[in-house]
């Protein structure tokens, strides 16, 4: 059995929308763009690549996927360009069409969170979602998230989309698993839903 693991970059206020760059998600007026670029550390991508495993799946929704087939393909080869180009993508969608542009994509019919709760019955590897915030919050609802692995950004931003909102998920205890520091302040933390 899969298990679903979303990984994403958050400040202190919680605003995970468009850590990236710039112009990567300026939905809702959103300005502050790129606010992540500036403290990258190798320690991220090993702390992420850690608890992603050696065995696993993106899975996405349409606003990610759309945005990273558009990017990342275009992208020189390195590690892990060549990763997500190869690795089978899973889409949660209900506008998007097949066939999907970016290789090896996969869209899922139907409710997102059905779809992946049988995804995770038939599937041995994680499926791992960067970002995909609409869709992390429909699959917390249904406690489909078998762990967060966060980098929480020494900033406060104010504005901007969040992963956890009011209304977006019932109350959760979290059981702390691993967590380290960054020398630029960034704090990364893996949790999962602690048992009931």
């Amino acid at each position: 059995m899969g298990k679903v693991i979303a990984i994403e970059h958050l400040t202190l206020d919680g605003v995970m929308q468009s850590p990236g760059h710039p112009d990567e998600d300026p939905r809702d007026g959103f300005t502050q763009g790129g606010w992540a670029a500036r403290r990258q550390d190798p320690r991220m991508q090993e702390f992420m690549g850690a608890h992603m495993s050696s065995n696993w799946s993106l899975l996405a929704g349409r606003t990610t996927y759309v945005r990273f087939a558009d990017f990342w393909p275009k992208q020189a080869p390195n590690p892990f360009t060549d990763a997500l180009n190869q690795v089978r993508k899973y889409v949660a969608s209900t506008t998007l069409q097949e066939p999907l542009p970016w290789q090896n994509s996969v869209l899922l019919k139907g409710d997102a969170a059905d779809a992946v709760a049988r995804l995770k019955d038939d599937v041995e590897e994680n499926l791992v979602v960067f970002g995909s915030g609409v869709l992390v919050r429909s699959l917390t609802k249904r406690n489909l998230v078998d762990e967060f692995v966060l980098c929480i950004h020494p900033l406060v931003l104010g504005a901007g989309r969040r992963l956890f909102t009011e209304g977006g998920a019932a109350p959760m205890d979290m059981d702390l698993i691993e967590s380290s520091m960054t020398p630029a302040g960034v704090i990364l933390a893996a949790y999962r839903p602690a048992a009931a």
